[in-house]
């Protein structure tokens, strides 16, 4: 992959991309975060608990690489955990050892994230008022731990993801809905660890930048969900059972709000161990590292995906030019969670890739710009690839190649692209999920020297 185009800038790419990943390893991260001292006092950032009066320890979850989450948890409280349950992508994730880990469906719910929130809710109901639930939240818990109301069907619930997801609607939108689709989710999980002590450990994974999972109080409501539907066309769409259930919801199935937190006196403590913040400060620290400028200039990024791809483009060409705010060689690096909004037929692709092919076609002819977008979890979309790299002789390669850039792009076929020129990005387990990390790395001029095509 660095060793055709501008191989100087691949190779400072995928470094940079390859650091961060490693630096915010969830196993990593918790081990450092969880600590049990000599007198048996269990901290947990500000948090600490005397595991001498606690009677158990379970630990639940679910998400993408949660199993790291909870391999980590197995190696610092040992046998201290009674009994645990988390809910990995499958196909994806680390072995436990106490903890088991049921494998469930994302982006789309299965039989698998029905059976594992099952599990969930089984497991909790042991715990009393003297033990401590520690539950694992990374992103794609609210899919992968999906069990429906009793009248709506999993299928119903994957209807409504798929057309929500084909809309181009934001995770934040989708999760509106599912949240109010689930038994689970929503801070529902919380109340039904009562009255055991709780603590979650949550991987930041939304725009929002914020404490999510279900054990957090929800701050949306039936109304909401539904007007989610109604703002991306799709009421008249989705399964008539959703309809029906969303429109006449009682305000006794609502979700729990701060207020019934309160009023119950849920017990429930919140810990972000990682957000994409943390992996863009990891970037820029290589880049430096490697004598370049750095700059995140975004851990908010949000909109079509081909529209980012085209700005950031953008930006990298004014740079290059001498007119941009920084001087090269420079890395500008982004973060956050773009959406592709599928409107016909599409071949095959995910928005880091599709970000990826429209900043190429900005770029074709550029010496100096390297451009690379991964999912930091390692899939992007419903491919079993992480994301794409491309510069300024992409393009060319791809018609060299008989492939038409633009008709893919139009097509949403970006992964056919990528994979015709061997420039699809594989990480296989990253051991994180924080949303989506760029780099864009503009040469000084230099670069040019080390074009070789394959």
């Amino acid at each position: 992959m660095a060793s055709r185009g501008n191989i100087e800038g691949r190779k400072i790419t995928l470094d940079i991309i390859e650091y961060a990943l490693k630096a915010v390893n969830s196993f990593n991260l918790v081990k450092k975060l969880v600590r049990v001292d000599s007198d048996g006092c269990l901290s947990v950032g500000s948090f600490k608990y005397d595991l001498r009066k606690i009677k158990d320890v379970f630990v639940v979850g679910g998400g993408k690489q949660v199993s790291y989450v909870a391999s980590a948890l197995e190696e610092v409280l040992g046998c201290r955990i009674r009994e645990g349950v988390v809910v990995e992508k499958k196909g994806w994730g680390c072995k436990t050892n106490v903890i088991k880990v049921v494998e469930g469906g994302h982006p789309l719910p299965d039989s698998g994230s029905v059976e594992g929130a099952k599990e969930i809710i089984r497991t909790i109901r042991k715990a009393g008022k003297d033990d401590l639930i520690i539950v694992c939240v990374t992103g794609g818990c609210t899919s992968l731990t999906m069990l429906p109301p009793e009248n709506i069907t999993l299928e119903d619930v994957r209807a409504v993801s798929q057309l929500m997801l084909e809309s181009g609607a934001p995770i934040e939108d989708l999760n509106t809905v599912r949240k109010h689709l689930s038994q689970v989710g929503g801070g529902k999980l919380a109340m039904l660890g009562q009255p055991a002590q709780l603590l979650s450990l949550i991987a930041i994974d939304e725009v929002a930048g914020v404490p999510w999972g279900p054990s957090v109080p929800d701050t949306t409501s039936f109304a909401d969900a539904k007007g989610v539907l109604l703002r991306h066309c799709l009421w008249e769409k989705i399964p008539n059972s959703i309809r029906l259930y969303l429109g006449k919801a009682e305000a006794s199935e609502e979700t729990p709000k701060a207020e019934d937190f309160e009023r119950m006196k849920v017990n429930v403590s919140h810990v972000a161990f990682a957000d994409n913040r943390m992996l863009c400060q990891a970037a820029e620290r290589k880049a430096r590292e490697l004598g370049l400028g750095a700059s995140t200039i975004s851990t908010t990024m949000e909109g079509e995906a081909r529209d980012a791809g085209v700005v950031l483009a953008s930006i990298a060409k004014e740079i290059e030019k001498n007119r941009g705010p920084f001087r090269p060689p420079h890395v500008l690096i982004a973060g956050g969670e773009t959406t592709v909004t599928i409107r016909n037929s599409h071949g095959e692709g995910g928005r880091n890739q599709e970000l990826v092919l429209a900043a190429a076609v900005k770029i074709a002819g550029s010496d100096r710009i390297t451009i690379a977008s991964i999912g930091t979890d390692g899939t992007d979309g419903p491919t079993d690839i992480a994301g794409a790299i491309c510069d300024g002789h992409t393009i060319d390669r791809a018609k060299e190649a008989g492939v038409d850039p633009i008709r893919a792009l139009q097509g949403h076929d970006s992964s056919t692209v990528f994979k015709k020129l061997g420039d699809a990005v594989y990480t296989n387990d990253t051991g994180t999920n924080l949303m989506d990390l760029v780099v864009l790395y503009v040469g000084n001029g230099k670069d040019a020297r080390n074009v070789s095509f394959s």
